[in-house]
């Protein structure tokens, strides 16, 4: 059983209801306190050793380049500049004929076994002659790559007769360029409408067969457009967009949060209304640069952008409905929101603490996300085992060879798939570890707050704030640690369940029985819910912990005990409260992915080296982490709120049912239970 809190927290009231000053009372909110559950503190030192020796393992092999540039025939990465490819990002397929070969059904030969180079821009046909796209220069060809490059990748002129005749066999070193190209995604997309005047030069010089087919456009689109591919792209995207992220995932939120809170501390009674978001749907194209109009080339991104532009639509209206469905409820919670804000205008260094967190989470994410851009791309390049007929003609040896002319693949390894999991998880982890450290330190300050009648005596300490997270760090990193751990099991049973589920709907085993059917589509709204009542024991245990200096379990146990014997006393304040802060967190979130859509909206993402493929994953992201910076500054009246709750509940208990440290708004707000019967009504 739970002991009293008057001992604990601030001072028993005398027999005349004033609390004693002498010496047989005494301040112990500092008293009796030990480190609690000092294994899981330990657990998380090691989890962020483990962090970084991971995160080293992805700088040391990634290369972020290949997440957006294709692998020439020698296994390097377009644009980069260790393989002398600086300014050659684009992707090009020299010998058309291995490209058809790789479009047929059923058949063996893969494009990526077809001879590609890396090219500044996507070759055309001349209107009058026949252009040529000649290999790397090497051996007798004494060009620089920059003499290369200025001469259009063209050194036909110079070749011998032996030469000139196994290109003309399709054997290289040049090809010709009969086929049209286009630039998407940093690939040439070869268009399979064949220049006429080209095809008529190449039969007249004794060219061999190149055939015309639209399988020569579906073999390269089938590559660009493989879920793969795109997945990398977005990750790419996120690389790109930094410094959309920086400044509508950290700024923009914080400048909001910020002022959402001094509105709170000055205007609380309208607050609560204002509390709706939009994001652009515009169209994207797939294709760099200057085009043919008329051509067009579908991409899987622009079908995702279309559903995130109803979800976001569908979330803003469900959240505007909210807003309207609770009007005449939203009354009550406002006096205990302003309770709330008088208690942030007492102790106003809350206003200002979470940028603490603020800054160590910006840190952190800013390494975070640099570690996956480079474990997302740490495969290793393999050459491909093919029994492919892809001789070609090999300027170093002097002669056409058909050995170790497969082409190459980004290979990843098991290991390196849960390496990839382990950091999301653990980013996970150390956002609700920093989450959870902030809200443990506004509730000791806010708990220092009430059980001292809410004055200014030496019954607060004179930076509350502090000393509650001198407290934390002395005492409760363990139980923090412990909490944050058991929300991150949660939400991983919750994924690796999510993604059983999709892939059995992807395998087409659902269930036969409506039985199995309804709890197949149950079970996912179930560990929502499990999901959602762990988020808030969690958030009630962190109170308990700032108050008594508990381990999280007796916390946990203390804080479930104090709410079901008063469940429907504050049940309805807290869940409006909740709901409330929610929308303002979703309109704070909403706003920031607004602003990122509008920045990714520019010329500077949509042409050139910026351009991203989809603003869906920077938008998404800016979201994110919108949502978290939102949460760290609202978590000052959430915890405020639950933490006063709390407080209210145990003092009534103490006091046969009569709070005597509630400050008379909040004794009006829950005591009087006709007022709240017409309330909500």
């Amino acid at each position: 059983m739970r002991g009293p809190l008057g001992p604990v927290i601030g001072r028993y009231p005398s027999s005349d209801g004033n609390a004693g000053m002498g010496g047989g009372n005494k301040d112990i909110i500092k008293h009796n306190r030990k480190c609690r559950d000092v294994v899981f503190l330990v657990m998380f030192i090691g989890f962020w050793v483990a962090m970084i020796v991971n995160s080293s393992f992805g700088f040391n092999l990634g290369n972020p380049l290949r997440l957006n540039f294709g692998l020439d025939y020698k296994g390097n990465v377009c644009g980069d500049r260790h393989a002398d490819l600086r300014e050659l990002e684009l992707r090009y397929w020299l010998n058309p004929n291995q490209v058809y070969q790789s479009g047929l059904k059923d058949s063996k030969f893969h494009l990526s076994n077809a001879r590609s180079i890396c090219l500044m821009d996507c070759p055309l046909p001349s209107e009058d002659s026949l252009n040529w796209v000649c290999d790397y220069p090497d051996g007798d060809i004494r060009l620089t790559v920059d003499d290369w490059i200025d001469r259009n990748y063209d050194y036909f002129a110079d070749l011998t007769p032996e030469l000139r005749n196994t290109s003309l066999q399709l054997l290289g070193p040049c090809y010709p360029v009969i086929f049209p190209s286009v630039n998407v995604y940093w690939t040439c997309q070869l268009i399979a409408r064949a220049s006429n005047v080209s095809m008529r030069h190449w039969q007249q010089m004794g060219g061999v067969n190149i055939i015309e087919n639209i399988a020569i456009d579906k073999a390269i689109h089938r590559s660009i457009n493989s879920r793969s591919a795109v997945l990398k792209r977005y990750v790419a995207d996120v690389g790109k967009a930094w410094p959309v992220l920086l400044v509508c995932g950290g700024l923009v939120p914080l400048f909001l949060s910020v002022i959402w809170l001094l509105m709170i501390r000055h205007f609380v009674a309208g607050m609560p209304w204002i509390t709706p978001g939009w994001i652009g749907n515009d169209a994207i194209s797939p294709i760099i640069g200057e085009h043919d109009l008329y051509y067009h080339v579908s991409a899987r991104e622009v079908s995702h952008l279309h559903l995130a532009a109803v979800v976001m639509t569908t979330v803003t209206i469900i959240a505007f409905l909210s807003s309207i469905a609770i009007v005449r409820r939203i009354l009550m919670a406002t006096s205990v929101l302003k309770v709330a804000a008088k208690v942030i205008g007492e102790v106003q260094a809350l206003i200002i603490f979470p940028v603490i967190p603020y800054v160590m989470l910006a840190v952190f994410f800013m390494f975070w996300i640099s570690a996956a851009l480079h474990l997302f791309s740490s495969g290793t390049v393999l050459q491909n085992d093919c029994s492919a007929n892809c001789c070609a003609y090999d300027l170093k040896s002097k002669r056409v060879s058909c050995d170790q002319c497969c082409g190459y693949r980004l290979h990843y390894t098991s290991h390196i798939a849960a390496a990839i999991l382990f950091h999301l998880f653990g980013g996970y982890w150390a956002t609700q570890f920093f989450i959870a450290c902030s809200s443990t330190v506004i509730a000791g300050s806010v708990a220092s707050y009430y059980w001292a009648r809410g004055e200014t005596s030496p019954e607060i300490p004179f930076l509350p704030v502090f000393s509650s997270m001198k407290r934390l760090i002395r005492y409760s990193l363990g139980s923090i640690a412990l909490g944050s751990l058991i929300v991150l099991f949660v939400e991983s049973i919750r994924f690796i369940l999510e993604a059983l589920r999709r892939r059995l709907k992807l395998a087409n085993s659902m269930p036969g029985s409506w039985l199995g059917k309804m709890v197949f589509h149950s079970s996912q709204g179930c560990l929502r819910c499990i999901s959602w009542t762990i988020k808030s024991v969690n958030r009630n245990a962190y109170i308990m912990i700032a108050i008594t200096g508990k381990g999280f379990f007796k916390a946990s146990e203390i804080a479930t005990e104090l709410i079901i014997s008063n469940i429907l006393r504050i049940g309805k304040v807290n869940v409006l409260g909740d709901v409330i802060l929610f929308l303002g967190k979703l309109c704070v979130s909403l706003t920031s992915a607004l602003f990122a859509f509008l920045m990714l909206d520019t010329h500077r993402y949509k042409s050139a080296h910026n351009k991203i493929s989809s603003p869906l994953f920077p938008v998404l992201v800016c979201w994110i982490l919108g949502y978290i910076v939102a949460t760290l500054f609202f978590g000052v009246v959430e915890m405020s709120i639950d933490t006063i709750i709390l407080s209210f509940c145990q003092d009534s208990d103490e006091h046969q049912g009569t709070a005597q440290y509630a400050p008379p708004l909040l004794m009006e707000t829950l005591n009087d239970q006709n007022e709240m019967q017409r309330l909500t009504q």
